[in-house]
């Protein structure tokens, strides 16, 4: 099984800010959901616990190492999508909206799907047959999420995972 964490909330999130690669912390209740999905996965076994090498994710990971005792390695394939010119701007944006459905194309001075793809799809093949726990973040999470359900263009460009939330594929 893998099981895939996003992060706890940032105040970038809170405000509807697009968050990509710049690396802030935690909010406060960012910290708290941390510590609540820590408790909640105390009895886990896990073979593999990955994350990201951003601070938020990092944090994340934190708690649950800090709950459960199981140490994590920092891979970074799991940073988040690099929005380019869009970073930092409102997830509502009219051009960051449009910029969104191109699947293929880099934002400006950024990454695009097909290149978070290409970085994230081998990772999920070489943790084939292990219990994985993965810390990482919401870009990342519908890439996996694409990887082993079938998504419409408008499933995948609506799907977001809450802060702390976890998917779980086989």
């Amino acid at each position: 099984m893998i099981y895939v964490v996003r992060h706890g909330e940032t105040e970038w999130n809170a405000i509807n800010k697009v968050l990509g690669r710049t690396d802030m912390p935690l909010n406060e209740k960012g910290i708290k959901q941390a510590q609540e999905l820590a408790r909640s996965l105390k009895d886990l076994k896990i073979d593999v616990f990955l994350c990201s090498p951003l601070l938020r994710a990092r944090q994340t990971a934190d708690a649950i190492s800090d709950e459960t005792g199981m140490q994590y390695k920092i891979d970074d394939r799991l940073i988040e999508q690099d929005f380019g010119s869009f970073e930092g701007a409102d997830r509502f944006d009219a051009e960051y909206q449009a910029a969104k459905r191109e699947y293929f194309a880099r934002y400006p001075g950024g990454e695009s799907y097909f290149d978070m793809a290409a970085r994230i799809f081998p990772l999920i093949k070489e943790l084939s047959g292990k219990n994985a726990l993965l810390v990482t973040h919401g870009g990342v999470c519908r890439i996996i999420r694409s990887y082993f359900e079938d998504m419409g263009n408008e499933e995948f460009v609506q799907f977001a995972q809450r802060n702390c939330g976890i998917g779980i594929y086989p």
